[in-house]
């Protein structure tokens, strides 16, 4: 069957542009995931502002449309990103108003406000009256116009929020401020490291079993052969003795950018992660047909026995599952998409779609290759150094894939452009199963 390229399993726009994830939150018995949307254009152009899904189970899925406009004079030029805080019977969303100045400016020193604004809702969609929080004023003298993506917690009897900043002398960092109330807030603290880009955006602090992280999405990184291959890059530090330490990517592949979590009523820590990046040197064909960018597949986060944050599916996915085979090395399978494949791994591997992609593993380096051009619209290749692979897990969609290799220890995603939603997989290397998928369910109200 020709591939019409919209997805079953990700969350992705009717039309427009879709880009970062926000205000994760379980509340009154719902999962809500706002995301970042340019509902004028495919390219991003236009207004800038918040869209809503909702669900009683992250498979079951619920539009109630644009819910936040660019509307005052605080967010003339958008509703950017921000976060979601529940207490009590209220939902507070923190985000960051854009406004440009008209003038002469660079819009990084001079020329743009960036203000945090909060807004209140009983239902998850119709909104308080917005009240600015803090304005340029209220930064470190050292920071340029560009401070944004509030985040939110409490802990220790107090309410916690850091910003993502860039510096005059173009040094990114995270400044930390507490409040007893949610509405007036005080600097505390600044984070930072040497090296690592001229802004920080996104950032997200929380605890998993008693280890502490900081994820940050920075930009002006020092690209390498196996870090850091996009334009931007996300990760995560460890947070030891006021430090941080072990920055280590989310993601490996060609399509992340800008992660956010939240905590589950289970407990569990789960991330969303936009499958997409800006300033891209490769294209997706959904422009022409109207719409653009996803988000990834819910992943549960936990944390191994030496430290490190392992990615997995949320298991709620499973229940997607059907028509199960078994596969083994030197197999070749007709499989419809989308699929998953959960498999041991023994020695040097190789799983390939068709003419599509491939995923290879030897030698101590691991790749995720697209073999036609037409099918990657620019995407080539993306490499991970992992010494030794015991096994993977491939969620393959209509029109992007996810590889989480070792039990998650890294994860490499792409968008990708088959002409047909038939493919053919061959195997070697491995042994495991191969699942057909049935696809999230997604109501629209708008």
């Amino acid at each position: 069957m020709k591939n019409d390229f919209r997805q079953k399993l990700h969350l992705e726009p009717k039309s427009g542009w879709i880009n970062d994830p926000n205000g994760l939150c379980y509340f009154k018995g719902e999962y809500h995931v706002y995301y970042q949307y340019s509902p004028d254009s495919p390219s991003g152009s236009g207004r800038k502002c918040w869209g809503h899904w909702k669900s009683p189970d992250l498979i079951s899925w619920r539009s109630t449309g644009t819910v936040l406009f660019p509307d005052t004079p605080e967010d003339k030029d958008g509703v950017y990103s921000g976060c979601g805080f529940v207490k009590g019977d209220t939902l507070y969303l923190f985000y960051t108003g854009n406004v440009k100045e008209d003038g002469d400016h660079d819009y990084i020193t001079s020329g743009r406000g960036a203000n945090v604004i909060l807004v209140t809702t009983k239902n998850g969609h119709d909104m308080s009256p917005k009240k600015i929080l803090l304005r340029n004023s209220d930064y470190p003298a050292e920071c340029s116009c560009h401070v944004r993506d509030p985040k939110v917690w409490e802990e220790d009897g107090r309410y916690h929020m850091v910003l993502g900043a860039r510096t005059l002398q173009d040094i990114g960092c995270v400044l930390h401020y507490v409040s007893d109330d949610l509405e007036n807030w005080t600097f505390l603290e600044k984070y930072t490291a040497d090296d690592m880009g001229y802004m920080w955006e996104c950032p997200d602090e929380f605890t998993i079993d008693g280890h502490r992280f900081l994820s940050i999405s920075p930009q002006g990184l020092v690209h390498g052969k196996y870090d850091n291959q996009n334009v931007y890059s996300s990760g995560h530090y460890c947070m030891e003795n006021g430090g941080l330490t072990d920055f280590t990517e989310w993601d490996k592949g060609f399509d992340f950018y800008a992660p956010q979590s939240f905590e589950a009523p289970d407990g569990r820590r789960i991330l969303l992660g936009w499958e997409g990046i800006g300033d891209i040197p490769y294209t997706n064909p959904t422009v022409e047909l109207g719409w653009q960018h996803c988000l990834t597949l819910p992943r549960e986060l936990t944390v191994s026995d030496d430290g490190k944050i392992l990615q997995n599916p949320v298991r709620e996915l499973e229940s997607l599952r059907k028509d199960a085979a078994l596969i083994n090395s030197g197999d070749t399978v007709e499989i419809s998409l989308p699929f998953d494949l959960a498999a041991k791994a023994a020695g040097d591997i190789k799983v390939r779609f068709d003419n599509v992609l491939q995923f290879v593993s030897c030698g101590g380096e691991s790749r995720l290759e697209f073999l036609d051009d037409s099918a990657g619209c620019g995407r080539d290749v993306r490499y991970a150094h992992i010494p030794e692979l015991r096994d993977i897990r491939i969620i393959a969609d209509k029109a992007s894939v996810e590889v989480y290799i070792n039990g998650g220890e890294t994860v490499m995603s792409a968008r990708m452009y088959p002409e047909e939603t038939e493919i053919t997989l061959s195997a070697e290397g491995i042994s495991g199963t191969l699942y057909e998928l049935n696809g999230i369910e997604v109501i629209t109200d708008e």
